[in-house]
């Protein structure tokens, strides 16, 4: 997501750096692309054009056309008012007063509330909570036994809900069975309909009402686009929202609804889902998010993946390794597979700065679907060639092929993409990137 964006704000970017003055036209051509790339992305009108009228004050208020380095300050602000028109910093769950808190997601139909509920309920373990869910959509009875089996999934206690039972008696009496069950937080996965009506608002402000709930969080479609920005403005001029999650992030490629929200409904955008998987529920960081766009990375979000996956003493010794030049094959396979725990490998380059537009590097990457492969091979080799890949000759190639299950086209593959890496962690090294690197597994 906003890969298009992030081209085309580089492109403009890069074309300000290239010139050794930025005169006042220079400016406005490159604020007239800035806008044209924003509406692109589908980012509501009304916010980019209040977007660039700060930028563009900002930026011919100032000295900034006689600066020695114009083209960085207006990148500056650019930055620093993306990230204030997204929400300036990560607004995280208010969970106050005497728990258990109830948080009730709402949305239409569709969404994806009830796999967002498990989502939410699985941050919140993490962040050592311990999460009651609720499923109070009795309209649907499949959204009952999906919620059922997540929690069983998860490990997490939730409320036997029936369809005999209306969603305000569930959701009311969830509060007292979530005690019980020693919970300190409820999640409440409410009913959607095809589209707002009155007996749907009806529902849920008797909930909110009944449960008090501490958090009203939307779940709304990344990919419907300014729809999911309408729907979500709706939704809090009827019930007043507290946050908004976008879900389905990874199949919006332009990504304008993350940041228009925000400026449209006065509301934060706390969480964003970014796959199918449980665990693909990321907190919404306005700064990281910008840096991201305009191609500076997001070294932060990175290194806070790759704690959760990656065991210390071995980070350690991989550091250790990066620093000496000492990169093994032994080592190259142990980092595929931590990639593959965090990401693809396309979206982890992408959050190192000076490493993103290392198109070269996408290439020598193993894909993803090959790293069972790559393990077979290299697992094939003795000691001495994962530590020395220069002696393996052809003979050598012939037997690791014949013990790992694969053709000799598919070890020289492998050494090619190993040796391939190696060359471009020399030249991230020049680019000053490794340093990133080494923050990384550190």
């Amino acid at each position: 997501m906003f890969d298009k964006l992030s081209d085309k704000l580089s492109s403009v970017f890069s074309k300000l750096r290239g010139r050794g003055k930025i005169t006042e036209a220079d400016l406005k051509e490159a604020f007239r692309e800035v806008r044209l790339a924003l509406l692109e992305a589908d980012v509501n009108y009304k916010v980019v054009k209040e977007f660039l009228y700060t930028v563009q004050s900002k930026a011919l208020g100032q000295d900034i056309l006689k600066s020695l380095t114009p083209s960085q300050q207006v990148i500056k602000i650019v930055y620093d008012e993306l990230t204030l028109m997204m929400g300036g910093a990560f607004t995280g769950l208010e969970l106050t007063g005497k728990p258990p808190w109830p948080i009730m997601l709402v949305g239409l139909q569709g969404s994806g509330k009830t796999t967002t509920a498990g989502k939410l309920a699985l941050y919140l373990k993490k962040q050592g909570r311990n999460p009651y869910l609720v499923p109070a959509d009795v309209a649907r009875p499949a959204a009952i036994i999906q919620l059922t089996k997540l929690a069983e999934e998860l490990e997490v206690p939730v409320y036997p809900s029936t369809t005999d039972m209306s969603p305000v008696e569930i959701a009311k009496a969830s509060l007292v069975s979530a005690g019980s069950a020693g919970a300190d937080t409820i999640i409440i996965d409410t009913a959607g309909r095809l589209s707002i009506d009155q007996e749907l608002m009806t529902e849920l402000t008797k909930i909110k009402s009944v449960t008090n709930s501490v958090e009203i969080l939307l779940v709304a479609d990344a990919m419907t686009g300014q729809e999911a920005v309408n729907i979500a403005e709706e939704f809090n001029r009827r019930l007043d929202l507290t946050g908004v999650i976008l879900s389905k992030m990874e199949g919006d490629a332009r990504g304008g609804a993350a940041m228009s929200i925000r400026a449209v409904t006065e509301k934060p955008l706390k969480f964003l889902g970014t796959g199918e998987k449980l665990d693909a529920l990321e907190p919404f960081h306005p700064d990281r998010l910008a840096s991201l766009i305009l191609g500076m990375g997001d070294i932060l979000s990175l290194i806070e993946k790759a704690q959760e996956i990656i065991d210390q003493d071995e980070a350690a010794r991989l550091s250790s390794s990066l620093m000496k030049g000492a990169f093994t094959l032994d080592d190259f396979r142990k980092q595929m597979n931590h990639l593959k725990k965090i990401g693809s490998i396309e979206d982890i380059l992408s959050m190192v700065p000076g490493l993103g537009k290392l198109k070269q590097l996408k290439n020598a990457a193993p894909d993803d679907s090959k790293l069972v492969q790559l393990t077979a091979i290299i697992d094939s080799m003795t000691f001495q060639e994962r530590q020395d890949h220069n002696i393996i000759d052809s003979s050598r190639r012939r037997r690791i092929a014949k013990g790992s299950g694969t053709t000799i086209n598919d070890v020289n593959a492998l050494l090619k993409s190993y040796t391939d890496t190696l060359k471009l962690l020399k030249q991230a090294t020049k680019r000053g990137g490794l340093d990133n690197l080494r923050r990384w597994f550190s």
